[in-house]
């Protein structure tokens, strides 16, 4: 299943930040811990090659502690500055302000020395709805940003100053002109970073499943009561007889079974479910 999407706003986006990248002192990169390897943009590589980079893995509540432990290793082995986190827990905020403040160091401590008391600029970058604004909320202790849990919320680059001085660019969720793979479009719209209205979702349900059966035997039965020995579609239309979801004449409704399995993976009804591993081949 091949996924492309790339609208109008996001080439701007990205113009925009290329421009603004020079008025910052860092960036903040915030990935899905469910895919932090697809949710790595390599559209974004000239901007973190000119900026000191604190990469954070953020819904880390949404996958096992293992998976978050795993990713962070090989981060931290590829010399990267890195922090787990769920955006939506305020304790996590002053650790994102620290490591912040620790990656410009230098600088600070050279505007120390001058005397001046320097306010740093970060720019908050990543794909769609991988939490950036939340994130951005808080740090400032409240809605500041509009959020969504659906991709493109975010339209235009901005500025948000939070205690101490410092001062956050959020940007909009970008993708790439093309994926880099068809499975890292699979896993980019498993998690809701491209636009449901832009996919198949009754073909995008039966590759969760392919995957689940495959790496999470039993979650799909025991979620639905369903066994897992069929094909997708069997599974997905045994998915509908069981939530109810009939058509006129008692046909199993496989579209409203979709929406269903995909809506109940990003509600994390399923588990704590890490789509990709560091280790895995692609």
């Amino acid at each position: 299943m091949l996924i492309q999407w790339f609208p109008g706003h996001m080439a701007k986006a990205k113009r925009q930040m290329e421009e603004s990248i020079k008025r910052v002192d860092s960036l903040i990169y915030v990935l899905d811990a469910r895919a932090p390897f697809s949710s790595v943009n390599p559209e974004f590589d000239n901007l973190i090659a000119k900026k000191p980079v604190l990469y954070v893995i953020n819904k880390c509540d949404l996958v096992e502690r293992g998976a978050v432990d795993a990713w962070l290793s090989h981060f931290r082995d590829a010399g990267l500055n890195v922090l787990a986190i769920s955006s939506t827990v305020g304790k996590d905020a002053s650790k994102v302000l620290s490591a912040l403040n620790e990656i410009n160091k230098e600088k600070l401590e050279r505007n120390r020395q001058k005397g001046v008391n320097y306010a740093l600029k970060a720019m908050v970058i990543g794909m769609p709805n991988t939490g950036k604004s939340t994130l951005i909320n808080a740090l400032c202790r409240g809605k500041k940003t509009v959020t969504g849990n659906k991709p493109g919320v975010t339209k235009g680059e901005q500025w948000v100053r939070l205690d101490g001085g410092i001062s956050l660019l959020d940007t909009p969720g970008t993708l790439c002109h093309s994926m880099k793979s068809e499975l890292t479009g699979l896993h980019l719209a498993f998690i809701g970073a491209v636009r449901d209205a832009v996919v198949d979702t009754t073909e995008l349900s039966l590759e969760l499943i392919k995957f689940l059966v495959t790496y999470h035997a039993g979650t799909v039965s025991a979620r639905y009561g369903v066994e897992e020995q069929g094909t997708p579609v069997e599974i997905l239309l045994g998915v509908a007889q069981k939530r109810g979801f009939m058509k006129k004449g008692g046909e199993a409704d496989a579209d409203k079974a979709a929406l269903a399995l995909i809506e109940d993976f990003r509600k994390q009804r399923l588990g704590k479910i890490a789509l990709e591993m560091p280790n895995d081949e692609r």
